[in-house]
C-alpha cells in the first residue's frame, strides 16, 4: 500500500514538472513580447498557434492603434487578400474568469448587430492598455447613471445642478462631468428606488483599480491570453501617432513564433503563475 501511494506521488511530481505549454513570441521593431494562452480557450488556442507555427502572421501589422485602450493586429486573412466576406470566424469562448484588464489578448470580432453569437475574428487580435479606474466609477452603472441624472435635473428645483452640468459640458470637462453624477449617485438611487451599482468581482475592481483595464469589454469578447512579459512594447506601441481609422502613420509589423517549453520554466524565467 505504502508503494502503491509513493508510486502515485512520483507520478504526481513528474507530471507536474513535464507539463508543457505553448510560449508566443511577438516580435516588433519596438521590442518584443511574450505571452501564454489559456487552455479554458482551447479553440482559440489551437487557432493561435496553428496560425502562429505557420508563419501566417508574420508581416501582418497592428493596424489600428488607440491609446489608453488597446492595440490590434494579426489580419492574416487582409495579407493573403482573401476577401472580407470569406474571413473565417470562430465560436466564442467568453470565460468570465478571464476579464480586460490590461496586457490580456482578445479575438477582434464584428458588432453584436450582424455577430449576435459574439464569433471571433479567426486571426485578428488586440492586447489591452485601458485604464486605471476610481472605484466609484468602475462599480457605477455609467450609461444608467448618466440617463438617471439627466432626468433628475430636467426638475424645477434642481436647476443649479442643470446649470453646473451645462457649463461642465460646454467646457469639455468631462471627467468633472462623471465627478459630478457620482456625487449625487446616493442621492439619484434614493430619489428614484433603483440601484446604479453593476456587478463586478473582487477580483475585476483590484485589477481595474490597480493595473487598469477597458471593463466595458467585459462578457462581450474572447479574452484567450495573457502578455507575461514586455508590456513595456505594448505601451510604446500604443502611443505611435495614428492616422485615419487609427491607424499608425509608421507601419508596426510583427513577427510571431511559438516554443513548447515545461510550465514550470515559464514560470521560472516569466514569473507566470499556472492556475
Amino acid at each position: 500500500m505504502r508503494l502503491i501511494t509513493f508510486v502515485v506521488l512520483l507520478f504526481v511530481l513528474f507530471s507536474c514538472t513535464t507539463e508543457k505549454d505553448y510560449l508566443i513570441k511577438i516580435q516588433t521593431k519596438h521590442g518584443d513580447m511574450y505571452a501564454v494562452l489559456f487552455d479554458e480557450t482551447p479553440i482559440h488556442k489551437k487557432n493561435f498557434v496553428d496560425l502562429a507555427k505557420a508563419g501566417r502572421f508574420d508581416s501582418t501589422e497592428f493596424h489600428r492603434v488607440i491609446p489608453h485602450f488597446m492595440i490590434q493586429g494579426g489580419d492574416v486573412f487582409g495579407k493573403e487578400g482573401l476577401p472580407q466576406d470569406q474571413w473565417p470566424t470562430i465560436a466564442a469562448e467568453i470565460v468570465p474568469q478571464y476579464f480586460h484588464s490590461k496586457g490580456m489578448i482578445a479575438a477582434a470580432r464584428q458588432g453584436n448587430n450582424i455577430n449576435p453569437e459574439r464569433r471571433s475574428s479567426g486571426s485578428q487580435f488586440y492586447i489591452v492598455q485601458g485604464k486605471v479606474y476610481e472605484r466609484d466609477e468602475l462599480v457605477t452603472d455609467m450609461k444608467l447613471l448618466s440617463e438617471t441624472f439627466f432626468k433628475y435635473i430636467q426638475l424645477a428645483s434642481n436647476e443649479a445642478l442643470k446649470n453646473e452640468y451645462s457649463r461642465l459640458y460646454e467646457e469639455e470637462k468631462f471627467d468633472s462631468l462623471n465627478h459630478l453624477m457620482l456625487q449625487e449617485k446616493t442621492n439619484l438611487e434614493g430619489f428614484y428606488s433603483i440601484n446604479l451599482e453593476k456587478p463586478l468581482t473582487k477580483e475585476q475592481i483590484e485589477a481595474y483599480t490597480s493595473i487598469g483595464g477597458t471593463p466595458h469589454l467585459d462578457g462581450e469578447y474572447t479574452v484567450f491570453g495573457k502578455i507575461i512579459d514586455g508590456l513595456d512594447v505594448m505601451e510604446k506601441i500604443a502611443s505611435v501617432p495614428t492616422g485615419p481609422r487609427d491607424k499608425p502613420l509608421e507601419s508596426v509589423f510583427m513577427i510571431l513564433s511559438v516554443e513548447e517549453l515545461p510550465k514550470t520554466k515559464i514560470t521560472k524565467k516569466f514569473g507566470y503563475e499556472y492556475k
